[in-house]
C-alpha cells in the first residue's frame, strides 16, 4: 500500500484504535479489529487506504458479533 497524492486534500481518517490493544490468535486486535499489519502500516497509508482498512475492520467486528 502506498500514499497517493490524489487524496492529500481529504480530511485525515482517524485511527479506529479504542485502546484495547490485544491480538487474538489470528493477529486481529480484539479492540479495533485491525490486523497487526494494518496497525503497523496505518501512519503510512493514504486516506483512501485507511478508509478501506476501517471498512475491513467493521466487517470483522460484525462477523465477531454473529459468532
Amino acid at each position: 500500500m502506498t500514499m497517493s497524492d490524489t487524496d492529500n486534500t481529504l480530511l485525515n481518517v482517524p485511527s479506529p484504535c479504542v485502546r484495547m490493544c490485544t491480538l487474538g490468535d489470528d493477529d486481529i486486535c480484539v479492540g479495533c479489529f485491525r490486523s497487526l499489519e494494518e496497525i503497523k502500516q496505518w501512519t503510512q497509508l493514504s486516506n483512501v487506504e485507511k478508509r478501506q482498512v476501517v471498512e475491513l475492520a467493521d466487517s470483522r467486528r460484525l462477523g465477531a458479533r454473529r459468532a
